[in-house]
């Protein structure tokens, strides 16, 4: 029988294991300011800064992706309880749609 603690480790670690297997280097510039505090941060909370910096960014583009706007168009796309919802014409879609490019060409 597997106790709480030891599931719960298990766990942690297979998703630690695809976290892992998911990520990948990449070069970011930035300005003096904005490294001394990525630095600060790791020295305080006892990171790598190379963490935290991926887990900014990852929390700033989840935030982008909730607050891009909805641009009501001219087509209805749809009716839900009598009321027409009309397809988006702000960029949402265009983003959606290369991001599913490019997603499909790092599967290849």
């Amino acid at each position: 029988m597997t106790s709480n603690l030891t599931k719960k480790m298990l766990d942690d670690w297979e998703q630690r294991s695809t976290h892992v297997k998911e990520q990948v280097s990449t070069e970011v510039v930035l300005n003096k300011a904005d490294l001394i505090k990525i630095e600060a941060l790791a020295e305080t909370y006892d990171l790598p800064a190379s963490d935290l910096l991926a887990n900014l960014i990852n929390t700033a583009l989840l935030e982008i992706e909730e607050q891009m706007p909805y641009v009501p168009g001219d087509k209805v796309i749809r009716v839900e309880e009598g009321e027409p919802i009309y397809e988006d014409a702000g960029r949402t879609p265009e983003y959606m749609a290369a991001k599913a490019k490019l997603e499909k060409s790092h599967k290849a």
